[in-house]
């Protein structure tokens, strides 16, 4: 049975940088560049300008700040909903997909995981407003994301792929890739990946799934866990693209700690096993992106789900050989912030620069950001992190750098940080601006949410 009308020739490539054309903006809406920042634990997504940010009068102050716009519809009682975790922008900048984890959630409340997984869709003009400031002015509709904790998404000419990382009220039991219709919202079909992982079965569970099984049961809560590593709970997603032009899609699976290799083609044909192979990977894996011509997939080994353990590594993945199943498809496994072995510094959520020359990675543990020469990593040479800038914070706390994001000139790194804390209603988030330049700090912005994870940038 086939599930989509597109053919794979339709499908935008969209990788870590998504260069916004300029639009109609309101006259309330300066011309420039914008950071978007999804707040997580403090549901709104946060509007940046990138101007007055770098303007040193700024510094570690919330200036810069242009709007903050609800990704869901307030309570009855008033209260806040929403868990946006991620978001990714139209091609022609206008609309901006921002992915709540759990839906629209009141986060003080819900300390469990496997929410139902959500897509706010917002008008990019009307975030950039601020006029519209703590409003929900700016968001248009939601879509369900096909499963549960939603997290990766790659945006596709009519489609958003997305990855659902948990079940119903676990943190484990994860395994579908969906894909949803831009316009209507509408679940055209799933991709089923393979369970277990070495040392790890799970004979009670088909794949695909067939009636009259459920979904899984007594699966782990919370991570970590010493149960997991049956389901890959697959976390951050990437596009990548062999030598024929052939695409494939990229999952960072943190339950069984390896990347999952789909065949995009197969997929749009409506094969729910349309997953190739798997890569094995150090733990961990979470965060991920592609280059710029979509040849290598870029990896990050963060926390294990499995034990209270970090990885302290990024792999590199020629995209060409995974496409093939080969076992070499790993061509490089790099060393980030640190240069002890044995430190853990849980690098999370890396991207790469629009010239393909260079990849940002934030390490979650070691409050830092290392800068990698990619060709000099896939060379082999053990200097390849040819930066460490260390992050911190005025009032003294750990960075916790999460994500980042490129500008479309190359010129600045952006990086969201700071870990959640109750209540949730305070802004204790920052976003660093680092000029690449100079590999330096020039700006940091304060205020950024509670436990900010994905953003990206908008031009006006």
């Amino acid at each position: 049975m086939v599930f989509f009308s597109a053919s794979l020739k339709r499908v935008v490539v969209m990788f870590s940088i998504l260069l916004a054309a300029p639009s109609g903006a309101q006259e309330l809406v300066d011309s420039g560049t914008y950071i978007l920042v999804a707040g997580r634990r403090l549901p709104y997504l946060y509007a940046i300008s990138l101007d007055k940010a770098i303007d040193p009068a700024n510094n570690n102050t919330a200036n810069a700040i242009v709007s903050r716009s609800k990704v869901a519809l307030d309570r009855l009682d008033g209260q806040l909903l929403g868990d946006p975790a991620n978001l990714v922008v139209s091609e022609d900048g206008n609309t901006v997909y921002v992915v709540n984890h759990h839906g629209s959630i009141d986060n003080g409340e819900f300390r469990q995981h496997g929410g139902r997984g959500q897509i706010a869709l917002l008008d990019v003009d009307q975030v950039l407003d601020p006029q519209n400031d703590g409003t929900a002015t700016a968001l248009l509709r939601h879509m369900d994301s096909g499963g549960f904790g939603a997290i990766g998404v790659v945006l596709l000419a009519d489609m958003l792929a997305i990855n659902n990382a948990e079940n119903n009220l676990t943190e484990d039991g994860g395994n579908r890739i969906t894909f949803v219709d831009r316009r209507t919202g509408s679940l055209r079909g799933t991709v089923e990946l393979a369970l277990g992982s070495p040392g790890v079965d799970c004979p009670d569970y088909p794949v695909p799934y067939v009636s009259p099984y459920g979904p899984p049961r007594n699966r782990a809560v919370l991570a970590p866990n010493s149960s997991f590593g049956c389901f890959p709970n697959p976390n951050g997603l990437a596009l990548g693209r062999a030598g024929d032009g052939s695409s494939y899609l990229f999952s960072a699976n943190g339950g069984s700690g390896d990347v999952s290799v789909i065949d995009l083609q197969r997929a749009l044909e409506g094969n729910r096993l349309a997953e190739i192979q798997r890569i094995p990977g150090q733990v961990g894996a979470w965060g991920i992106a592609a280059t710029p011509d979509g040849r290598h997939i870029i990896v990050a080994h963060g926390g294990s789900q499995q034990e209270d353990f970090s990885g302290n590594t990024i792999s590199i993945i020629d995209v060409e050989r995974a496409s093939r199943g080969a076992g070499d498809a790993e061509v490089a496994r790099i060393l980030v912030g640190t240069d002890d072995p044995q430190v853990q510094t849980h690098p999370l959520i890396p991207s790469v620069t629009p010239n393909g020359l260079e990849v940002i990675v934030p390490n979650l543990r070691a409050d830092s950001v290392s800068i990698i020469n990619l060709e000099m990593a896939l060379a082999g040479d053990s200097d390849a992190e040819v930066a460490r800038i260390p992050l911190t914070r005025v009032d003294g706390q750990a960075a916790r750098p999460k994500a980042s994001a490129i500008t479309s000139d190359g010129r600045y790194a952006v990086i969201s940080g700071g870990a959640g804390s109750q209540p949730y209603s305070r802004e204790l988030g920052y976003v660093y601006v680092i000029d690449l330049e100079s590999r330096s700090v020039v700006s940091t912005i304060t205020g950024v949410g509670n436990d900010p994870y994905g953003l990206t940038m908008v031009y006006r």
